[in-house]
């Protein structure tokens, strides 16, 4: 029941077993995501205009191209240094 290939070992054997076939499945819908997308890069001009207009900023002539800049963030003030001193 306990031992090394018990009931307990099993059902962490089991658990282990069912988060790699999900991560399985997520890779394989990832690579297939991937392969249509290159596909549709090497047929598809709208697919190839699409990632020059966002990956480069490529625009037509006569458009224009906005860039949201992202706010700096704040820096905290430095502390103020001890002033007090030891006699």
């Amino acid at each position: 029941m306990f031992g090394a290939n018990g009931m307990v070992s099993y059902r962490q054997k089991r658990a282990e077993y069912d988060a790699l076939q999900k991560q399985i499945q997520q890779a394989q819908q990832e690579n297939d995501r991937y392969t249509q997308q290159i596909q549709a890069l090497k047929t598809d001009e709208k697919a190839i205009e699409k990632e020059a207009r966002e990956q480069l900023g490529y625009a037509k002539p006569g458009e224009f191209v906005y860039v949201e800049t992202s706010p700096k963030p704040a820096v905290p003030p430095a502390p103020a240094p001890n002033r007090t001193a030891k006699k």
